[in-house]
């Protein structure tokens, strides 16, 4: 590829081998470019779309494909996956591009006429590849990345994997490795194990080397989500390479089980420390822990930002990113101030930033915490770069200062200025649980274990958007027909209703699209769907969603071994038999009946199961073996897990499931054993 527009390493990375797995976006990017003509040094966009897809597809390497969906990410800074017009024309001034204010306006203009999809007004994925290959056609692409990269901090660093293409360039930003060291340093400061590499350089390329043996990668996930690794499971004394490499294993898999997406990535890469895959997976791990308590069911007092003629179900629908704007226009509006609509081009000038301090600063007894008097002066600082200074200095006095620089906010990093709203808000929410009597409470339920699991396990797949509240985000069936493509069952997606929905009939919309989704469970993937319809998904019935969820997910286990196996067809009898000759053949004196079987309450089938797959790998010294209490149930349930994937197996089940049985999670961690053992073959 002779030109590669890089903008920012954000690569959202799937967990799956070290393969590009090209999807219906992937896809649906191949459609759109095949209708682009070349663009010329006018960068014109004709409406007169006639290039062939084959003849496109020579012109994008699964390399670029991938740069393409870090660029978009980098722009799509709510996550929805779509961007506005306003957005583009930011980049392109941003970028500092020699073209007249008329031309861009030009380009979006024909853009929304002819390569408009969906007839949104907004610009998809699809739609921005296709500005891209526009560019790429063009003269002046090499000085569109070259005035990102020097107007961004970015770094471009030569492609060294054997996929690679002469010239082709990855980046990543300086002020994402600024920032993430600075706060790893503080949030591991005092961890003994951390302490061969902590604390980093944020001014050098610590952080990439720091990566290497898997123990901050671990350490963070942990941190995101507690207990989510067991620390027996982490090789921390006299490293080599292979149990380097377990702590790697370990780390993406725990990452893939909170939900992070991970595309062409291994330990290996982990291990070079390529800076843009390493900043793209910490932000994910980082961004999981910000937003953890940025929902209803873990924070009531959110309940504040309801608006009027809203319901608690409109509220719990928003994104972690939505509610952080509402919760900062919240205090805008108290404060009296003007809202902002996003964390970019609207805090530019740091003013929202100090009245939003102000606002949530403590005030004294009635917070429970001594006050803190934000100083106002520095608003009539004249200079940018010197007001933001002065405002993170009071952002300081209440701990917050992490993430951002006065750069980033007159710049307007999104995804930092995203994680310094989301610090503060985890610090200072400066809101309280409002006390009325129309809201309907009970309906106000935390996430069900079950419930987690299938989100983090749609989320690891790089679905989008971004799965936040498992049954609103499923009532018009797109994800579920991207879930439907990873399982191999094809979907005509001229039959899908595309969003935005029209208020008049918009529901609509979204049943026919849930009924299409039920007809191809039914009818192509040949699932048991006995008394679910579309209207139950559009409704987010619990029981008959999780039904159908349970279906998807387990034909994407049983496809895993399939491939393996030469295309086998694979049942849970087959699983069973594998399991116990496994064992057998190991001396392993464990066996099971079923997934039902009671013993599996001790875990001790799995260890034993684990020890055979990759023998010497379990402690039993660790481990308490007869007599079993249900705390130490849970010990050995919580190992069991944590070194299925240290072993490379891809679990997402919970130890909980261990513990109690639970047959459907079950049978999912010995596939996943079963997957990982066929693979010494």
């Amino acid at each position: 590829m002779d030109e590669v527009l890089s903008l920012v390493s954000l690569p959202f990375l799937l967990l799956t081998p070290k393969v590009v797995e090209f999807d219906r976006t992937s896809t649906r990017a191949f459609q759109t470019l095949s209708g682009l003509p070349a663009a010329a040094s006018s960068l014109q966009l004709q409406s007169d779309l006639v290039v062939k897809k084959e003849t496109m597809a020579t012109h994008i390497s699964e390399e670029e494909m991938q740069e393409l969906t870090e660029a978009f990410r980098k722009i799509d800074t709510d996550g929805n996956g779509f961007i506005s017009p306003s957005e583009l024309n930011d980049l392109f001034k941003a970028a500092n591009l020699p073209l007249p204010g008329y031309r861009v306006r030009e380009i979006i203009e024909n853009l929304m006429a002819t390569g408009d999809q969906n007839n949104d007004g907004r610009i998809s994925f699809d739609e921005f590849t296709a500005v891209f290959q526009g560019l790429k056609s063009s003269d002046v692409a090499k000085t569109f990345r070259k005035a990102i990269n020097k107007k961004e901090g970015i770094c471009a660093i030569g492609g060294t994997s054997q996929q690679s293409s002469v010239g082709t360039q990855h980046s990543y930003s300086e002020e994402e490795k600024y920032a993430f060291v600075n706060w790893i340093n503080k949030a591991l400061e005092k961890d003994p194990d951390c302490k061969h590499v902590i604390p980093m350089d944020p001014d050098a390329d610590d952080l990439f080397t720091a990566v290497g043996d898997g123990i901050v990668l671990c350490k963070m996930i942990n941190l995101s989500v507690a207990d989510t690794i067991d620390e027996r499971a982490i090789n921390k004394k006299k490293l080599t390479p292979f149990t380097i490499q377990e702590n790697l294993n370990l780390a993406l898999n725990s990452a893939s089980a909170i939900g992070c997406h991970v595309v062409n990535i291994g330990a290996e890469d982990l291990k070079e420390g390529k800076p843009y895959l390493v900043l793209g997976l910490l932000w994910q791990v980082i961004k999981i822990g910000l937003f953890a308590d940025i929902e209803l069911s873990r924070n009531e007092a959110l309940i504040a930002l309801l608006r009027d003629g809203e319901s608690l179900e409109d509220l719990m629908k928003l994104s972690p990113e939505e509610l952080l704007l509402r919760w900062a226009n919240y205090h805008l509006e108290n404060a009296g101030c003007n809202k902002i609509n996003n964390f970019s081009s609207d805090i530019k000038d740091s003013k929202a930033y100090y009245h939003l301090l102000n606002q949530v600063a403590p005030k004294g007894d009635e917070d429970g915490l001594p006050p803190i008097d934000i100083d106002m002066t520095g608003l009539r600082e004249k200079d940018d770069i010197k007001r933001a200074e002065c405002m993170l200095e009071q952002a300081d006095r209440l701990g917050c200062r992490q993430f951002v620089t006065a750069n980033d906010v007159v710049r307007g990093n999104p995804k930092l200025n995203l994680a310094f709203i989301a610090n503060l808000f985890n610090k200072y929410p400066a809101l309280k649980k409002p006390e009325n009597q129309d809201i309907d409470w009970s309906s106000l339920e935390g996430e069900t274990r079950e419930e987690r699991t299938f989100r983090n396990w749609i989320n690891s797949l790089g679905v989008t958007p971004r799965v936040n509240h498992l049954y609103g985000d499923l009532d018009d069936a797109h994800v579920i027909f991207q879930l439907y493509e990873k399982i191999k069952v094809p979907v005509d997606w001229s039959k899908v209703n595309k969003a935005p929905y029209a208020k008049l009939g918009g529901n609509m919309k979204k049943l026919e699209n849930c009924n299409y989704a039920v007809a191809l469970g039914k009818n192509e993937a040949k699932f048991s769907l006995v008394g679910i319809a579309g209207q139950d998904l559009n409704e987010g019935n619990h029981t008959l969603t999780l039904a159908l969820l349970w279906q998807l997910m387990r034909r994407y286990t049983l496809n895993i071994l399939e491939d393996i196996g030469g295309g086998q067809k694979v049942n849970d009898e087959i699983i069973v038999n594998w399991v116990n000759e496994t064992l057998r053949e190991a001396e392993k004196s464990s066996h099971i009946s079923s997934f039902k079987d009671s013993k599996i309450s001790t875990s001790l089938p799995v260890l034993d199961l684990i020890d055979a797959i990759q023998p010497g790998s379990i402690k039993y010294d660790l481990l308490k073996t007869e007599d079993l209490n249900d705390d130490e149930k849970l010990n050995n349930a919580k190992y069991a897990i944590s070194m299925a994937r240290k072993i490379g197996a891809r679990v997402y089940a919970l130890p909980e499931d261990l513990v109690e049985v639970k047959p459907k999670m079950v049978m999912t961690v010995f596939a996943c054993l079963m997957g990982r053992g066929m693979k010494k073959i």
